[in-house]
């Protein structure tokens, strides 16, 4: 990095989100732009999963760019392995490596009030940025439960996120812990392999069959050949998750018919009753995240499989034990809990206007502007910001709208022209997060009855969008100035100038 580097926009982290927003400001004919990325690589959380199984839940067309489509997607649902490559194909074809920082970790963003720009501290050097575009996303850092006696335990431990690939799982004896999206996929792949399998399952997840199949290469030649065959594809894939929103959002109760082809799911596939009782849910469908597997219960079936229906309590040695008490011998302990996503680390690197941290900020809950900006964070915006996930659909849907926000936000900051900074109005603020939450209320992920990620320590959902990604894109298509204060540099007063002494009347000899 040069020495005292300043760029116009600095994007932190390089998954679809960081990607997305540096072809994005390319297009807009921005190229004073840089991407920090702590990694060695692009791909965000493509990268960090690598765990035995990992793939997407969302049908590859959708869970793709619109402005770069892929025909040659091998599966209707891609593996991780695809969705990596993908990312590093985006990263050539938009010509995005001279604006790349690999192995640059940000340790603390702080706004300038003076000179209306951002000083970034990175462990390779400092830069300066008129905006920051925040895109570190809300499944980057994993989070491992505080287990007393876990610092003990004599073997493996690791979580899914950062699967140790060294580690030989052949005939050892594993304890899973969690049943969310990854333990779903890692059950299966590891299933045959070890020795022994204990799920550790607090709550049962509801699974449906996942309808994956490979893409025919007469279909590949279509989309490559007719592309506007690809764009219909997608467009068909989005329109039926839109129709599906409303159940979610406004009509929780109608959710039964869809319940009652998981439990078949189900029942095809485990035939012993206790077994059964102890993985149907309680909840109605959709309050957690609905989970794709047509493996998953098959393992569980299996007899080197036991469900623990409770979580971890302690680890003893090599012993753990769960919440009801039982235990069991384990060599190693690999944890499917997920990641830090309503109290995200990144929050504590950043200083506002008055000096505190986003953390400091959110501390009563996260909140923003459209899921973008921040009151008391100028020129800061966040990609996946509160707010902006989905239970249903593609995050890339909504990803692509707030980068509409973003193009904006810049196009408007050019209009203004001189050196200008836009700050969020807390009552805008605040008058978004109520719109949003009231209608939160009536959602299947408030009113369905289980307490899932999506939840902040306060029972708040800060995490989903309440409605479809049309609805979503129009209220991010453009910026309100309204919304906003324009940042000007203040103007410092100069020192008096000197008084003038009267012109002398010119004197007229008669």
């Amino acid at each position: 990095m040069a020495k005292h580097e300043h760029v116009r926009v600095a994007v932190i982290g390089s998954g679809f989100g960081g990607l997305g927003a540096a072809v994005r400001l390319r297009r807009e004919g921005i190229t004073d732009f840089v991407v920090l990325e702590r990694a060695d690589s692009v791909g965000g959380t493509w990268r960090d999963n690598s765990y035995p199984g990992c793939a997407c839940d969302v049908p590859s067309h959708l869970y793709s760019f619109s402005f770069a489509p892929n025909p040659d997607w091998p599966r209707t649902f891609s593996g991780q392995r695809h969705i990596r490559a993908y990312l590093e194909h985006v990263t050539d074809t938009f010509r995005l490596r001279p604006h790349l920082r690999l192995n640059h970790e940000v340790s603390l963003m702080r706004w300038d009030a003076e000179e209306l720009r951002w000083h970034i501290e990175t462990n390779q050097g400092t830069l300066t940025a008129d905006v920051i575009v925040s895109a570190t996303g809300p499944l980057s850092d994993p989070k491992i439960p505080d287990i007393p006696g876990l610092a003990d335990f004599p073997g493996k431990v690791f979580h899914s996120a950062r699967w140790d690939h060294d580690y030989d799982l052949t005939g050892k004896r594993v304890a899973m812990v969690g049943t969310g999206a990854s333990a779903i996929q890692i059950v299966p792949a590891i299933q045959p392999q070890v020795g022994k399998l204990t799920l550790f399952q607090r709550t049962p997840p509801w699974v449906m069959p996942r309808m994956d199949r490979a893409i025919t290469g007469v279909e590949r030649w279509l989309h490559r050949t007719l592309p506007f065959t690809g764009t219909a594809r997608r467009g068909l894939l989005w329109g039926i998750r839109e129709l599906q929103v409303s159940a979610f959002t406004k009509r929780p109760g109608e959710l039964g018919l869809v319940e009652s082809l998981a439990k078949a799911n189900m029942a095809k596939a485990i035939k012993d009753p206790a077994l059964r009782a102890k993985l149907t849910p309680s909840y109605r469908i959709g309050c957690k995240r609905i989970l794709l597997s047509n493996a998953y219960y098959p393992a569980l079936a299996q007899p080197n499989v036991d469900v623990v229906a409770s979580g971890l309590r302690e680890v003893r040695g090599s012993t753990v034990v769960a919440a009801d008490g039982s235990e069991t011998e384990v060599d190693a302990i690999v944890f499917g809990t997920g990641f830090h996503v309503t109290d995200m680390p990144i929050a504590e690197r950043v200083v506002g206007a008055d000096g505190s941290t986003l953390a400091d900020a959110w501390k009563d809950g996260v909140q923003s502007l459209r899921g973008a900006t921040v009151d008391g964070f100028p020129n800061w915006m966040t990609i996946i910001g509160p707010n902006t996930g989905l239970g249903n659909s593609s995050m890339i849907l909504m990803i692509e709208s707030q980068l509409n926000y973003m193009a904006d936000y810049l196009r408007q900051l050019n209009v203004l022209g001189g050196r200008a900074a836009l700050a969020a109005r807390p009552s805008a603020v605040g008058a978004w997060n109520r719109k949003v939450q009231d209608r939160m209320e009536r959602t299947v992920w408030k009113a369905g009855g289980c307490d899932s990620w999506y939840l902040d320590a306060n029972g708040r959902n800060t995490t989903l969008w309440p409605g479809t990604t049309a609805e979503f894109r129009r209220e991010t298509r453009q910026v309100d100035l309204a919304e906003y204060e324009v940042l000007r540099p203040a103007v410092t007063e100069a020192a008096p100038a000197p008084a003038k002494r009267p012109a002398r009347k010119k004197e007229t000899v008669k």
